[in-house]
């Protein structure tokens, strides 16, 4: 998958990434997703298109357990978030839903970078700077998971969950 890299810092919340004032939005998500991340960055819903990258720091999602952080991300079209580390709860929630979280050193991407990036053999292009950063690649049920659309979606699809 490719696309263009938006560069956070660090402690990026789920206030950050769902503004707590706009909470009100939580029933329409669609709705909800053009504000996303608009406390980190007000002009990032506007700018980005499907399948730019969120590219972040240590503890990416920290905060409350909030579902619709990782949710309004995917609404809005982001390919991935690579972060050096994130949250538990958030990154919990991003599998679920069928967001795409991958830890790695992302010191190598600045804003605007162009990425390739391949979950199946474990590596991020950076296209702009000609560089490669490795990543573990995903396990073959992580990618299933992803495919379909995350864990609820899985079992539906699968009646089980089966490898």
């Amino acid at each position: 998958m490719k696309g263009t890299a938006f560069k956070f810092g660090d402690n990026i919340s789920t206030d950050h990434i769902a503004p707590g004032r706009l909470f009100h939005l939580r029933s329409n998500l669609p709705e909800f997703a053009k504000h996303v991340l608009e406390d980190a960055d007000e002009t990032f819903a506007s700018r980005m298109k499907k399948g730019d990258f969120v590219v972040a720091g240590h503890n990416f999602g920290l905060g409350s357990s909030r579902e619709h952080a990782p949710q309004i991300i995917k609404i809005a079209g982001v390919g991935a978030v690579l972060a050096k580390s994130f949250a538990r709860i958030f990154y919990r929630n991003a599998i679920n839903i069928g967001l795409l979280a991958i830890e790695c050193d992302t010191d190598g991407i600045d804003a605007g970078d162009e990425l390739d990036l391949d979950i199946e053999k474990g590596y991020i292009k950076n296209l702009t700077k000609g560089t490669m950063i490795m990543i573990n690649p995903l396990p073959p049920i992580m990618i299933k998971l992803l495919n379909d659309g995350g864990l609820v979606e899985h079992i539906k699809k699968n009646g089980d969950f089966k490898l």
